[in-house]
């Protein structure tokens, strides 16, 4: 059976439970509708962890609007450093969700945009915005009374 060894993300550490993982031999088209396979879950996980990360959504909400350069997109995500954000951007690019447009002038300019995958991403992130605003306080409330138990 053929294995897959991960690299760690950044901010992560692997034991040596992490690698080896075998890979899954069931196509996520061979799995029933409505179905489950681990292959399957697989793929979900790995798109939710790029939706999920501390900046992506954040570049992604950003571009909406149109297409920005480099420091233009620094300047309207607070807290994201240069390297963080060229790795962000890299990741984006690699995963087709933003296009890397560089235009030959002295220095050069690099232009960012959504493709329409990227910007097919910005309704469901919105929705989920809006369901985090909505349900704020009760995850709050629900955090405290956890911890509370949590401590007796």
């Amino acid at each position: 059976m053929d294995t897959v060894t991960r690299i760690a993300q950044e901010g992560t550490f692997l034991s040596d439970s992490h690698t080896g993982v075998p890979v899954a031999s069931v196509s996520v088209a061979e799995v029933p509708e409505g179905g489950h396979s681990p292959c399957a879950c697989k793929t979900v996980t790995e798109i939710l962890s790029r939706v999920g990360d501390k900046w992506s959504m954040q570049v992604v909400m950003s571009l909406a609007g149109g297409t920005l350069r480099f420091n233009e997109l620094r300047r309207a995500i607070d807290g994201i450093s240069q390297r963080m954000l060229t790795r962000t951007l890299r990741g984006l690019e690699r995963d087709g969700l933003v296009e890397r447009t560089v235009t030959p002038s002295v220095p050069p300019r690099v232009d960012y945009a959504l493709t329409a995958l990227g910007r097919s991403l910005r309704q469901p992130v919105a929705e989920l915005g809006q369901w985090a605003l909505q349900n704020r306080e009760m995850i709050v409330t629900a955090r405290e009374r956890f911890d509370a138990e949590d401590d007796s």
